[in-house]
């Protein structure tokens, strides 16, 4: 978490732009045969594991990450940074009256003027030009896209070149929804048992279950094949 705060506002001082992205197990098995979201994710500067499952995974496999370093919570920091130091967001996704929730949240807490703008997450492919060209036009230095995957990883890649001069480009999820009060987050404890998943799964069944049963499935599969085949 620390490394990463650092590196962002390395590059925002340097007036560069750092491409964030999380992955969790749902990711890594999408990324098996979604060869567009697996190029959009590896040509990030900065890669960390949203998901428990993926520390437990890089320990199994020999190569252990320090610790996961969950969206929302990186969002949190980047947000206060941002205030501190004088820099604005721009937030972009969920549906208009959550994001307008999340605008008011942080208008209170920090200061309206911390506010580039804000745009909810439904459009067509024919809008995404333009969409881009007004997060770049607002003079935001740091961009959340609050939109599912792996529609926002391939829009942050796909229009990267337009939002040149954004300095912290990064998706994050369902965590509008979290911060505007409509989703819970899993109790600390839960988190660190790796039981988040299973926290959100139980707040929404029918629309997780396929998510969360299904691809953790799959996902231990891929790790314990990539284990035993070396």
């Amino acid at each position: 978490m620390q490394e990463t705060l650092a590196l962002v506002q390395e590059k925002i001082h340097a007036g560069e732009q750092v491409h964030h992205v999380v992955v969790n197990a749902g990711k890594v098995v999408a990324m098996q045969k979604d060869l567009e979201l697996r190029h959009s994710v590896n040509q990030c500067h900065i890669i960390n594991a949203d998901g428990q499952s993926v520390v437990w995974a890089s320990r199994f496999l020999g190569k252990p990450l320090k610790e996961r370093v969950a969206g929302i919570d990186l969002m949190a920091s980047l947000v206060e940074m941002a205030h501190k130091n004088n820099n604005k967001i721009f937030l972009f996704g969920a549906k208009e009256e959550i994001v307008k929730e999340v605008v008011e949240k942080y208008s209170e807490i920090y200061s309206p003027e911390i506010i580039a703008g804000y745009r909810n997450g439904y459009f067509t492919s024919s809008d995404e030009k333009a969409i881009a060209q007004q997060i770049a036009d607002s003079g935001t230095q740091m961009l959340f896209v609050a939109i599912s995957s792996p529609i926002k990883e391939n829009f942050l890649y796909k229009y990267r070149d337009i939002l040149k001069n954004v300095n912290l480009i990064m998706g994050v999820g369902g965590s509008f929804d979290v911060i505007a009060g409509k989703t819970k987050r899993a109790p600390a404890w839960m988190q660190n048992a790796g039981l988040e998943w299973f926290y959100r799964f139980a707040q929404e069944p029918r629309r997780m279950w396929k998510r969360y049963l299904v691809g953790n499935s799959k996902f231990i599969y891929l790790v314990i094949k990539e284990r035993f085949s070396n």
